[in-house]
């Protein structure tokens, strides 16, 4: 039976990808973007929702669907107040988990990142820790935290500074080997393609580690 897919973040590279994937993959019959300005999809298969993401009221009853996609995220360069940027890393992950288990969606999955934990002493790799932690409790049968190292893939307009760090990680993945593989930096290609695979495939575990997150992206086809 064909799935509907919503989608959180589809003007973003890795949630961009994902919607060109979902609108070719017969598996799902409806692409429901959530979005605070129009994009540039015009598939029939595309149904976009114009809304406040900081504000589920905005959307709430049209938050239905089989599975949802949380590519949201913001960086401390792009979000220096801190808290604008928990309200967008935590609370966008939190808040809509929380109205799907309301609506009866089964499968929840969201970018997160390697390294996080709730207990660290930074504020940025706490915040995604605390966010993976409380998500994992609002019960969503099928949760799925996928958490990739350095995301590759950006255009060369990149954030000022990813360049650099593009440049350094292409050196040192040569050197990434054995139980240091989770550091690999990750094409954001290969991310939006285990999220699409693991909306077919069932995982028994929660956290989806960078070296999963390419085998999924093996895996996956239309």
């Amino acid at each position: 039976m064909s799935k509907t897919a919503i989608i959180l973040g589809a003007t973003g590279l890795t949630g961009g990808l994902l919607t060109e994937l979902l609108i070719k993959d017969p598996a799902f019959s409806k692409v429901k973007i959530f979005t605070r300005r129009p994009t540039s999809f015009t598939h029939e298969k595309v149904e976009e929702i114009i809304c406040d993401l900081l504000d589920t009221s905005t959307f709430k009853e049209q938050f239905t669907g089989d599975v949802v996609f949380c590519c949201i995220g913001t960086t401390k360069a792009q979000t220096p107040d801190r808290d604008k940027y928990r309200a967008i890393d935590y609370g966008i992950p939190i808040e809509t988990a929380q109205l799907a288990k309301q609506h009866g969606i089964t499968s929840y999955m969201v970018i997160s990142s390697a390294g996080t934990s709730a207990k660290s002493p930074f504020f940025y790799v706490r915040t995604k820790g605390e966010m993976e932690r409380d998500l994992s409790k609002v019960g969503i049968e099928n949760t799925y935290i996928l958490k990739p190292a350095f995301i590759n893939g950006r255009p060369d307009d990149a954030r000022k500074g990813e360049k650099t760090l593009k440049m350094m990680m292409a050196v040192m993945d040569f050197f990434m080997v054995g139980p240091l593989k989770k550091w690999k930096s990750t094409q954001a290609k290969d991310i939006a393609r285990a999220m699409a695979q693991l909306a077919k495939q069932t995982v028994t575990h929660t956290d989806i580690t960078n070296i999963e997150i390419k085998e999924l992206s093996s895996a996956y086809y239309v």
